[in-house]
């Protein structure tokens, strides 16, 4: 089965930007990256579990960015490592490209122009865009693919943490009995004549 993408002609001008393309307006290559992984969720094409995305779909995308993301993720491929391998890939990169030429994103910074601004406000006027395209994961129902989507932290960082609290606390439960009498110690004499 073969998916067409719609382009959304939203704003002024004779070009018409893609889905992708006001991601980029709405949030930038993160975003990008966000979107392409949310629609191929959920058109069967990836599966998202445990912070893990899996190709499960024999279909190859049309769309560039969709392409990166699958041969990104060949096997099971944790979601952080997909979004650090496509950070900066020459689909997201050739996607900024155009809406550089075409004035809506700025050349040096890559933010959004005030003519990319009124072409991402008349999109959401019109309402011809999904709600994860402008906001994100946060928009998704609780599960799977938001959780997958904001658990990008690094594996192991929580139990390290802990073990770094529990030492912090040990080491003052240490000094809180190491002057069980009540003496406080703020230094000492300052001596003199």
């Amino acid at each position: 089965m073969a998916r067409a993408y719609r382009r959304t002609g939203a704003g002024n001008g004779d070009d018409v930007l893609d889905l992708y393309e006001y991601a980029y307006l709405a949030g930038g290559e993160r975003r990008v990256v966000e979107s392409a992984i949310i629609s191929l969720v959920e058109h069967g094409t990836l599966s998202l579990r445990a912070a893990r995305l899996r190709t499960i779909g024999a279909e190859l995308p049309q769309h560039p960015v969709e392409r990166a993301v699958i041969a990104a993720c060949p096997r099971s491929k944790r979601v952080r490592e997909v979004f650090e391998a496509l950070g900066h890939c020459d689909e997201v990169d050739e996607l900024a490209r155009r809406l550089v030429l075409l004035g809506l994103v700025g050349n040096w910074r890559r933010r959004t122009t005030r003519a990319g601004r009124r072409r991402l406000a008349a999109a959401v006027a019109e309402g011809s865009l999904p709600p994860y395209v402008l906001e994100g994961p946060a928009r998704l129902d609780p599960g799977p693919v938001q959780y997958g989507l904001f658990e990008a932290a690094p594996d192991g960082l929580g139990r390290t943490l802990r073990r770094m609290g529990k030492a912090l606390d040990n080491e003052s439960d240490h000094h809180a009995h190491a002057h069980a009498e009540g003496g406080f110690s703020c230094g000492g004499g300052g001596g003199g004549d």
